[in-house]
């Protein structure tokens, strides 16, 4: 019967559901073919998106620019003109560090004009406290700064992002901005030459005097991936380890008046962590500078130290040190000599001192509050 059908022109019921899927099929990859020709005409007709900054020797401060504005989406595709032609400039999307004008309405932030002056807190209206003059580092970083780091912490909490974009500027950006406008750290004669910065660095990498090619572009991709590396590392350390070295200095904080009434003394019930900086903040924000005069820990060891809180900016100096006749004596003579079983050290300078027991620890640091009636 299929030979009279087929001699006849008729087909069966699954020789016609074969051929309709068939011409469905060829007609959907024929819509997709289309679309993607239309999609591609579109590309090679859009214009490329333009990061202007200057030709010639390069600094710190536009390579950050240029490497922060390509974490953005809208300019992670984007090429970079070097040059200072005008009209070139006029056609870019974005110009950095030349050009002599601050704009953001139409995304031109350079530095160098006579008028500009601004700083963090001048653009901030105080919201950040910072008073060096900003680069064009400290200009992206403004003004996209917290869009960056949605990109490179994305998983963090706002509040958290707010800490680190301030401790960034304060750490990390603002020496940036400071070297490129020539503004000194202290107004003392260094007592040594200084070489290794970041900025000292991205420096090395423009092309000798008699280097026999004279390749600034080429370097240049290799300053913003130097400077945009270090970025990256400082925002990585501030997400893993600085910020959750934070979270449990706070819990201990809070709990002091657990641990004595009187709020001087804090246990961590973690040792190890990085926590004299996030001390000084937390009595800041709470209002009570200086409260907090011992620290008592676990040790590597397993072992419990004590250790005095030193006074901020003030190097070796402690707000209260273990006291003076108990420096320098070890083991049995200080467990002897205190009263408290176990003790193993004071050290010579009375920072720091040791006992094996948590108890031990803690009642070491009660006495020391005791005997000097604070």
């Amino acid at each position: 019967s299929s030979g009279i059908n087929a001699e006849y022109g008729f087909e069966n019921v699954e020789s016609r559901v074969a051929r309709s899927s068939m011409l469905l099929h060829r007609l959907r990859l024929s819509q997709v073919i289309a679309s993607k020709m239309v999609q591609q005409e579109y590309s090679s007709k859009r214009p490329c998106i333009r990061i202007g900054t200057h030709s010639g020797t390069f600094h710190c401060d536009e390579a950050l620019a240029c490497f922060m504005l390509k974490q953005l989406p809208e300019y992670k595709d984007a090429s970079i003109v070097r040059t200072r032609d005008a009209a070139q400039l006029s056609e870019c999307d974005i110009v950095v560090d030349v050009g002599g004008v601050y704009d953001p309405s139409t995304h031109r932030y350079d530095h160098h004009q006579r008028s500009f002056e601004g700083t963090m807190s001048s653009l901030t209206d105080g919201k950040m406290n910072f008073n060096t003059k900003l680069s064009s580092a400290g200009l992206v970083y403004l003004h996209f700064g917290h869009r960056l780091l949605d990109q490179l912490m994305p998983d963090s909490s706002d509040d958290h992002k707010e800490i680190v974009y301030k401790r960034l500027y304060e750490y990390f950006m603002e020496e940036i901005d400071a070297v490129d406008n020539g503004i000194n750290a202290t107004e003392e004669k260094p007592k040594y030459h200084v070489t290794t910065t970041i900025g000292g660095r991205v420096r090395a990498l423009n092309p000798a005097w008699n280097d026999a090619i004279q390749d600034f572009d080429g370097q240049f991709e290799k300053a913003t991936e130097l400077v945009g590396s270090e970025l990256v590392n400082r925002v990585d350390g501030m997400v893993n380890r600085w910020l959750p070295a934070l979270e449990i200095v706070r819990k201990a904080f809070n709990k002091r008046h657990e641990i004595h009434s009187t709020g001087k003394i804090v246990k961590f019930e973690q040792g190890g962590c990085p926590w004299k900086e996030h001390l000084y903040q937390l009595e800041t924000e709470a209002g009570c500078e200086g409260e907090v005069l011992f620290v008592i820990y676990a040790d590597s060891a397993g072992s419990w130290r004590v250790q005095a809180v030193g006074v901020q900016g003030e190097g070796f100096k402690n707000r209260l040190s273990l006291p003076e006749k108990w420096r320098g004596v070890r083991d049995e003579k200080l467990s002897e000599l205190t009263g408290i079983p176990e003790c193993i050290f004071v050290h010579a300078t009375g920072f720091i001192g040791g006992n094996k027991r948590e108890e031990g620890a803690l009642e070491m640091a009660r006495q020391a509050l005791q005997m000097t009636e604070v």
